[in-house]
C-alpha cells in the first residue's frame, strides 16, 4: 500500500515538473504552439498565460477544451488542471456573447488612439470651457458688475494666464494649428459669455484676446513637441541660429486637413518600433495566406495604426504609393481600405 502511494506521488511530482507541449487553436484554422516548463496550478492560470503569450489573438472570455483519450480523442471541457495533457490538442471556444468570436472581414475596427489624442474636428459652435470654481466666482461678479456699471473686468496676470491655458487646452483639442479666423471665433465666444472680459468697449473687444491666444497656442504647441506629442514634433527642427539652412518655421507644416483628425499620433504606451515592426511582418505573412484571418489582420493593422502615419507623414519625402503597399500589403484589403 506504502509503495503504491509512493509511486503515485512519485508520478504525479514528475508530471507537474515535466513541459508541456500544446497544440493550441484560438480559431477554427489557427493552431498555435504552447510550451509550459510546468503544469499550471489552475485552469484560470493557464488562460492567462495563453492571453499574455498571445496577446493579439486571444481575448475576450473563452473556455478550454482538449482531446480526451479516454473517449477517442472526442473533446471535453478542461475544468480540472490535473486533465491538462502532457502533448495535446487544445481548442478554444468563445462564449456566444464573445463578438470577437463572429468578427468577419466587415468588423469596423479602429485605430488605437491613446486617452489624451484629439478624436474631433472644430466645432460649428465654439463652447468656451470652465476655468474652476473661484475663476468661475470671479467672472460670474465680473459680469453683474459690468451689466450694473459697465465698468471692465481687470484680471491679475495669473488670472488671465489661467483663462489663456484653459481656452489654448481647448482649441488643441479641436485643431492644434487653428487659423485666425478661427481664433477670432473662440475670443469672441470668450467675451460673449463673459463680456466684462473685454479688453475695449468697441466692436473689436476679442481683438486683444485673438491676439493672446495665438501667442498661448503656440507656446503650448510647443511644450507638447518638447512632451514628444507626435502631431506637432513632426514639426520642429525648423530653422534657427544653429540651423539656417533648415525650412522656415511657417513653410512645409504638416498637419490634418479640414475635419481631419488623428492625423499622426503616438505610438501605443505598451509598444516600441522595435515591437511594431515584428507585428508588421507578421502581417506580411497573414497576407500571404491563402485563407486570410481577418481577425488577426484587423487586430495587428489597428496596433500598428501610429507607426504607420509616422512612417508616411513623417517621410522627408512622400514616400511612393508602392512603396507603402509593398511594406503593407493588408491596406488593399477591402476592410482595410475602409478602415484606414
Amino acid at each position: 500500500m506504502k509503495i503504491n502511494m509512493f509511486l503515485s506521488f512519485r508520478n504525479q511530482k514528475m508530471a507537474a515538473t515535466q513541459n508541456h507541449m500544446l497544440r493550441v487553436y484560438v480559431t477554427r484554422d489557427t493552431a498555435l504552439k504552447l510550451t509550459l516548463l510546468e503544469r499550471p496550478k489552475s485552469v484560470e492560470e493557464l488562460k492567462e498565460i495563453m492571453q499574455e503569450r498571445f496577446k493579439l489573438r486571444l481575448d475576450g472570455d473563452f473556455s478550454l477544451h482538449y482531446e480526451d483519450p479516454d473517449f477517442d480523442g472526442d473533446l471535453c471541457l478542461l475544468v480540472d488542471i490535473q486533465e491538462l495533457p502532457l502533448k495535446g490538442t487544445l481548442r478554444v471556444v468563445r462564449s456566444e456573447g464573445d463578438t470577437s468570436s463572429t468578427a468577419s472581414s466587415d468588423t469596423l475596427i479602429l485605430p488605437h488612439v491613446p486617452a489624451l489624442q484629439r478624436q474631433k474636428s472644430w466645432p460649428d459652435h465654439f463652447v468656451v470651457p470652465g476655468f474652476g470654481y473661484e475663476m468661475e466666482h470671479i467672472l460670474e461678479e465680473g459680469n453683474r458688475f459690468y451689466e450694473k456699471s459697465g465698468k471692465l473686468l481687470k484680471l491679475k496676470r495669473s488670472q488671465k494666464s489661467e483663462i489663456l491655458k484653459k481656452m489654448a487646452e481647448t482649441i488643441y483639442s479641436f485643431k492644434p494649428y487653428p487659423h485666425v479666423k478661427e481664433l477670432s471665433v473662440a475670443a469672441q465666444a470668450l467675451i460673449t459669455a463673459n463680456p466684462c472680459l473685454r479688453m475695449t468697449a468697441g466692436d473689436d473687444g476679442e481683438l486683444g484676446w485673438k491676439r493672446h491666444l495665438g501667442y498661448k497656442v503656440t507656446s503650448y504647441r510647443n511644450n507638447l513637441a518638447k512632451a514628444g506629442v507626435a502631431e506637432v514634433a513632426i514639426n520642429t527642427g525648423k530653422r534657427s541660429r544653429n540651423n539656417p539652412d533648415n525650412d522656415h518655421p511657417h513653410q512645409n507644416i504638416k498637419k490634418a486637413r479640414k475635419a481631419e483628425v488623428n492625423y499622426i499620433i503616438n505610438l501605443p504606451k505598451d509598444q516600441t518600433p522595435a515591437t511594431l515592426e515584428t507585428m508588421r511582418e507578421e502581417i506580411l505573412h497573414e497576407v500571404e495566406k491563402t485563407e486570410k484571418n481577418q481577425l488577426v489582420i484587423g487586430k495587428l493593422m489597428n496596433t500598428t495604426y501610429a507607426l504607420r502615419r509616422q512612417e508616411i507623414v513623417g517621410a522627408l519625402v512622400a514616400p511612393r504609393v508602392k512603396d507603402v503597399v509593398d511594406r503593407w500589403p493588408a491596406l488593399l484589403i477591402e476592410s482595410q481600405v475602409k478602415n484606414e
